[in-house]
């Protein structure tokens, strides 16, 4: 057989559904192998689009998403999804083509070294040089990309090896057994939480991965031991869960900082230091730490652990369980309610009057009135990831998505394609302000070929509206941020879908249940006054 139908075959065996890319020459050969397959070519709009679908997809499903592009530029522009994905711990596989190996050594037209290029931002990648290791390459990028803790790999395909011919067959899948915690280190951990009278759970995107979540409640409700999570970990613990302390990663002195100020033991599960450093949490190096998570912990001034529990954490998870049935330790809950309830009343506090300009904080009731506990919100990355972040009371585990490791602006559209192919009986909406609409609006061409469908929510403040509120804090005023926009609405109806733009309150909130019902591709624009981004940071510091 030809060497690309042995590369399809492979990605058939490792259960690929999907593969997001843009067609180019050198991958020709792929790209009429997958049209005989089972796997569905989406082509898309922009390589970045395809990488964020592949990493979206990933990030749902465990399942290593794929993205695929040519040499050259077509790889170039899948960097920044890649790297998303990579510091995200998200599963997803990147094939690029190449030219001829015979013009490899020398320089000659769209050549780069693809492979040292994608180095710094996979986890591993290759060439592949030899139709013969084909099978090996393929599952070898999906193992790893796969295993906890998940990320990006890459393989590379030139051309005149995709035309050769070759004998060979998939490797199986087999499923990887991670190690169970280490007996001593159990055991140190839960004599420290036992003897602390105010532990207190940091859940990162880790927590939400495998089974982590469902074992983390348990033990919480068991416990009552409060748990605050990260951006990437929302959802691991219920907000509605009287232990729930919202999220970590805005400022200081919110309201969860207090509570984590008061701790006297800190357990972090998943957490991912790329999404919040610890010197935010840990100024003064005195918080007692234990560690839990599939790696060791990254060697950090302010972060030290007393105990590292390198495994699999939903099995820790499940020890510590076991072990608090046998001598159950209930903490008390006093000392952070009053946290809990602070954030409560700051997320009610921003009422939205008939005639009054729409601000972030007071649309989000609206957005998750209409949302059930199972539908998924992707946010991109503005001032709104940080209200969302924040303010947007979370269910389940994979139901609000942040991109918050890379953070890079552009993944919500795309990864709402990516979220709706995944779930397609649940209702997704992608968030996202005016500057990042427009680094990926042109896939929106791509949901509506696909025919499928979700709602599109900008927030437009003509302005890198979080830049602007960062500078304001530091320095008072705004350099380079000002922008100017089309009329989306009239943008979206030129793609052939509808849009909205809402006025009032009223016509927001009948306009959001009708659109987010109805699972019809649309947009709604939604100007946006950010007066108070900066009202946040006054009413924070003066509490």
């Amino acid at each position: 057989m030809k060497a690309s139908d042995l590369l399809v075959q492979c990605l058939e065996n490792e259960g690929v559904k999907y593969v997001f890319g843009v067609p180019g020459e050198e991958n020709e050969d792929l790209l009429f192998s997958l049209a005989e397959s089972t796997i569905q070519f989406i082509p898309t709009r922009h390589e970045q689009g395809a990488a964020f679908m592949a990493d979206v997809w990933g990030r749902l499903t465990g399942q290593a998403g794929v993205c695929l592009a040519t040499l050259g530029p077509g790889a170039t522009n899948l960097i920044t999804g890649v790297a998303d994905a990579q510091l995200d711990k998200a599963p997803l596989v990147a094939i690029t083509g190449q030219g001829s190996s015979k013009r490899l050594h020398k320089e000659s037209h769209q050549l780069i070294d693809i492979v040292n290029l994608f180095k710094p931002i996979t986890k591993w990648n290759t060439s592949i040089n030899h139709a013969e290791i084909i099978p090996e390459v393929v599952r070898k990028a999906f193992k790893l990309a796969e295993v906890e803790k998940p990320g990006a790999t890459h393989f590379e395909l030139p051309e005149d090896i995709a035309k050769n011919e070759v004998e060979g067959k998939p490797i199986p899948r087999r499923r990887v057994r991670r190690s169970a915690p280490d007996y001593k280190a159990l055991q140190e951990a839960f004599n420290i939480i036992k003897a602390s009278q105010r532990p207190l759970i940091i859940a990162g995107n880790g927590a939400i991965r495998k089974l982590a979540a469902k074992h983390l409640r348990e033990l919480v409700a068991q416990t009552q031991i409060p748990v605050v999570a990260t951006f990437m970990g929302k959802g691991a613990v219920s907000d509605q869960a009287p232990q729930s302390l919202f999220t970590l990663g805005y400022k200081d002195k919110d309201y969860a900082a207090a509570a984590i100020a008061q701790a006297d033991c800190l357990i972090t599960i998943g957490y991912d230091i790329a999404e919040h450093a610890p010197d935010k949490w840990n100024p003064n190096h005195d918080k007692k730490i234990i560690h839990i998570d599939f790696t060791s912990a990254e060697v950090y001034n302010f972060y030290q652990p007393a105990v590292e529990l390198v495994n699999d954490i939903s099995a820790t998870l499940w020890e510590l369980n076991r072990m608090f049935i046998k001598e159950p330790a209930s903490f008390p809950t006093d000392w952070y309610q009053s946290s809990r309830q602070a954030m409560l009343n700051d997320i009610e506090s921003y009422p939205l009057a008939e005639r009054a300009p729409f601000t972030i904080p007071s649309i989000i009731p609206f957005l998750r009135e209409n949302m059930r506990d199972s539908d998924i919100l992707i946010s991109d990355v503005g001032s709104h990831k940080i209200w969302l972040a924040r303010n947007y009371p979370t269910y389940e585990p994979h139901t609000c998505i942040v991109a918050n490791g890379l953070a890079s602006m552009g993944i919500a559209l795309p990864g709402a394609i990516a979220a709706k192919l995944a779930n397609p009986d649940k209702r997704i909406v992608g968030v996202m302000g005016d500057g990042g609409f427009l680094m990926n609006s042109q896939e929106i061409e791509t949901a509506k070929r696909l025919g499928i469908g979700f709602t599109i929510i900008v927030l437009n403040d003509n302005d890198y509206g979080l830049i602007s509120w960062k500078q304001k804090e530091h320095r008072g005023q705004a350099v380079a941020t000002t922008l100017t926009n089309p009329d989306f609405k009239l943008y979206a109806e030129s793609f052939g879908i509808k849009g909205y733009r809402p006025q009032t309150a009223l016509e927001l909130r009948t306009i959001l249940k009708e659109v987010i019902m109805s699972q019809e591709l649309s947009l709604i624009e939604i100007m946006i006054d950010p007066g108070a981004n900066l009202a946040l940071n006054e009413k924070l510091n003066n509490k």
